[in-house]
């Protein structure tokens, strides 16, 4: 995810919520951050419907490339 460590957002797919089934929904799509020192330990920061960032073993996510449209919805929608 060296997107994310160069400090551009960066859009991840939950794909195993296993022991944070109430913190992730399996498949849904979140913002990840740039956090060096969360990478650095295998962790990934992660913003949540609420705007709120929380770290999560990044192994439980897949990076995404969005198209530039669908990106500038995603930033206008988190900032509503």
């Amino acid at each position: 995810m060296a997107a994310a460590l160069q400090g551009a957002p960066e859009y991840v797919v939950c794909v195993d919520n296993k022991g944070y089934s109430a913190s992730l929904e399996l498949h849904k799509i979140y913002r990840s951050v740039p956090d060096v020192d969360a990478a650095r330990d295998g962790d990934l920061r992660v913003v949540d419907e609420s705007g709120e960032d929380y770290l999560f073993p990044s192994r439980m996510f897949e990076a995404i490339s969005v198209p530039k449209r669908v990106h500038s919805a995603f930033e206008r929608a988190a900032s509503l």
